[in-house]
């Protein structure tokens, strides 16, 4: 019998904490790092498998703490654009979860932020559960090849509670809030999520937000946002945030770290001063980000909010009166609390993607500039009339960002990777149109991007911000770093080759030089080819008794 599983020999190993890279040889039983030694002290004929590293990279499986793979993985349980890139654990749950359900959400879809299509025996399986770990203990049962874990949605919460009225939660709504909260940290949730700028999360007071975090304390939840603004507001909304943990007791994580429209670019060097000043005071608070100067969501993110109050937003944009004053507030001749136009170049820097309808098929990949030309309208109409037309929110890629801020971002030592994206196959999401690259390319981007061409980070430092930098905020226990005894998620890569394929004109491109990929001791990816294995385990919060 073996002594080892696998033996990788001869690797640099950067083992996630930051540390310089060392030469060993790393051997693996069952689904744990068994021994870490210097090369040559482990006899190869004792091992079943021998993995020459020929002097690449071994370093930890990335975590991503901000995906959207939900359906991706009920489609796909492989993951694959997301194992290419060397993903071995994905944490989902911006605003919107598939469990619980119960109370008022009726429809187990209604607050998906992603249209894809997958197998109606899921959509059934949805509506049995009741309790938040019903959902990742399906998706384990069923078989994904990376870990899976998840905040419980915001969103979902509210929803559950009080459907998508707007206006305060009263006494018995909170009280639902709280206990649904309460059940999903014990199931294994890692906190509550919210995205502010959707409804019905938009539709929750920061009274609200601080009574639900407060129960979410009792188990060592983190907070984890999509502020309220990501432009002009942004300091506002950092400022509610704050607040938030502060006063719940809590720590901070905001989601895909950004200022949009380039009337505000200028606020970045400002946000970042503002953060680290409130953790320099004592607040727990962090952030990630993408490397990418463009966010994707729905054409729909433009509105403002009040008009999906009660779920009524497509028959309600039918309405002559309400679209006079959506027009109104979306021309700034009303406020509103909406995103509106933040991009660069206005209906010039919105490209609509997630066309379903077969006569709107001509403007998939199109800017929205061009679109309202070809149709003849303004912008604003252009949008209200093909929402109506399709019945969904339109999957939409905006050109907000400045680059020069997006380097900022990534050298603070605070700030972590993630990809706000599902994992794809180009074999079957290709023909469901563009996407945004992110699903394909964000981590060997930033090796490729920041660590080879630019030298902004270390290869050392910039692991460390895809793995144990993620693994401490999210208090997953032996993952995030090459250690013995730690679980095996592993990642095998050539850091002169790795690199990003997928652009916003071809963005169905896997990326390119991660090797080898392991999760818990098994190979998921073989010289760069899906094994298909699914050894993925339903990775829990510190709440878990």
């Amino acid at each position: 019998m073996s002594s080892h599983d696998v033996l990788v020999r001869g690797a640099r190993v950067v083992d996630g904490s930051g540390s310089p890279w060392f030469r060993a040889d790393v051997a693996l039983r069952g689904d744990r790092v068994e021994a870490i030694t210097a090369p040559g002290r482990i006899d190869p004929a004792t091992c079943g498998e021998v993995v020459d590293a020929h002097d690449d990279v071994l370093c930890p499986g990335f975590i991503d703490i901000q995906s959207h793979a939900i359906l991706s993985l009920m489609r796909d349980g492989r993951c694959l654009s997301k194992v290419t890139q060397g993903v071995t654990t994905e944490i989902m749950g911006e605003a919107w979860t598939p469990a619980p359900q119960g109370g008022l959400i009726e429809d187990p879809m209604s607050r998906t932020m992603f249209a894809l299509e997958v197998d109606p025996v899921w959509y059934e399986r949805m509506r049995s559960w009741t309790r938040f770990g019903h959902w990742l203990e399906a998706m384990e049962s069923a078989g994904v090849s990376p870990n899976v874990g998840s905040f419980l949605g915001g969103g979902t919460l509210r929803s559950f509670a009080k459907g998508m009225t707007m206006g305060a939660a009263d006494a018995e709504e909170l009280a639902t809030m709280r206990r649904v909260l309460a059940e999903a940290m014990e199931d294994g949730a890692f906190g509550v999520s919210y995205a502010l700028v959707y409804p019905p999360d938009a539709y929750a007071g920061t009274p609200e937000l601080i009574a639900v975090c407060r129960e979410m304390a009792r188990y060592g939840g983190l907070y984890i946002t999509h502020l309220r603004s990501e432009s002009s507001g942004i300091f506002d909304a950092l400022d509610e945030a704050f607040a938030i943990g502060r006063e719940a007791g809590v720590a901070v994580e905001v989601y895909h770290l950004k200022v949009a429209h380039p009337a505000h670019w200028w606020r970045m060097p400002s946000v970042i001063e503002k953060i680290s000043r409130a953790r320099e005071d004592g607040l727990d608070v962090t952030a990630d980000m993408y490397p990418y100067p463009a966010s994707g969501t729905g054409l729909s993110a433009i509105l403002p909010t009040w008009t999906a109050e009660g779920g009524k937003l497509y028959e309600r944009l039918r309405d002559p009166d309400v679209r006079a004053r959506v027009r109104r507030q979306l021309e700034g001749r009303e406020p509103h609390d909406g995103m509106g136009l933040e991009t660069q170049g206005g209906a010039g820097g919105v490209m609509p993607v997630g066309f379903k309808r077969p006569e709107n098929a001509e403007y998939v990949g199109k800017r929205l500039s061009e679109i309202a030309g070809v149709r003849s309208q303004d912008w604003i109409d252009a949008v209200l009339d093909l929402l109506v037309s399709e019945g969904q929110r339109i999957s939409t890629i905006y050109f907000s960002m400045s680059e020069r801020n997006l380097r900022l971002q990534a050298q603070q030592p605070w700030v972590t990777f993630s990809t706000d994206a599902g994992g794809f196959d180009p074999a079957w999401a290709a023909p469901l149109g563009p996407y945004h690259p992110r699903a394909y390319g964000t981590y060997p981007r930033v090796l490729r991007k920041y660590v080879r061409e630019e030298r902004l980070l270390t290869l050392e430092e910039a692991i460390r911000k895809m793995t144990s930098a993620v693994a401490n905020r999210l208090g997953l226990k032996q993952r995030g770093l090459v250690r013995e005894r730690a679980y095996a998620d592993l990642v095998l890569l050539d850091p002169d080759e790795v690199g990003d394929r997928a652009t916003f004109d071809d963005p169905h491109r896997l990326s390119q030089g991660v090797r080898d990929v392991w999760v818990n001791g098994v190979r998921v990816l073989r010289a760069g080819q899906h094994t298909g294995a699914t050894p993925g385990r339903f990775v829990k919060g510190t709440g878990t008794p």
